[in-house]
């Protein structure tokens, strides 16, 4: 039970560039493979997390092999919108390359700060993650923008505000941060027992 959590992970690693290749194939049948490996790939990184904690596997090293596996999936399937549907995002490309700077932004100030990647599972990145399954359904299966794409493109932007907030409030590098809220509070909690300790 311990490994299954990692064998998820690995089917997501492993699912990237068969998204990749069928995406560069074009071929008409290849749209409706990697959408159903864009869904499963989603389910095991649902239960990878929850079966993690079920058997007490949930550690730094697991949870950060999750975030870069996550990164280097949905990369595969923006890759594959943009072989579908080149003229499509091009014709977006100022919307889409926003969000590829707050990402860039997220993992550069994280390293600054405490030379490490961000690995904040936090709440609003999660929702993103869901905007880009619906968005990534219109762009590959029916090769459409649709209103998902715009709000993937709001949720990205305050999602990563969100973790660039988290990295610049937490006082120490830390994985599984919900929102900034949350790193407020860690921050908070960790200055009071400074100040009792000192006092």
């Amino acid at each position: 039970m311990k490994t299954i959590p990692y064998l998820l992970i690995a089917i997501r690693f492993v699912f990237a560039p068969i998204i990749f290749f069928l995406a560069f194939t074009k071929a008409e049948e290849s749209r409706f493979i990697i959408l159903s490996l864009m869904f499963i790939g989603l389910l095991t990184d649902i239960f990878d997390g929850i079966i993690a904690r079920k058997v007490g596997v949930s550690s730094e090293k697991l949870r950060r092999l999750d975030s870069q596996v996550d990164l280097v999936f949905w990369l595969s399937l923006g890759f594959a919108a943009y072989f579908i549907n080149t003229e499509l995002i091009k014709s977006h490309w100022k919307n889409i390359a926003l969000i590829f700077i707050m990402e860039a932004l997220c993992y550069i100030i994280s390293f600054i700060k405490f030379k490490k990647e961000t690995c904040t599972h936090a709440f609003l990145s999660k929702m993103w993650g869901l905007s880009l399954l619906i968005s990534f359904t219109y762009l590959i299966g029916f090769q459409q923008v649709g209103w998902a794409f715009y709000l993937t493109i709001i949720l990205g932007f305050i999602s990563h505000l969100d973790v660039i907030l988290i990295i610049l409030i937490l006082p120490k590098w830390q994985y599984d941060v919900p929102s900034f809220y949350h790193a407020w509070k860690i921050r908070k909690g960790i200055e009071r027992k400074k100040s009792i300790f000192f006092n």
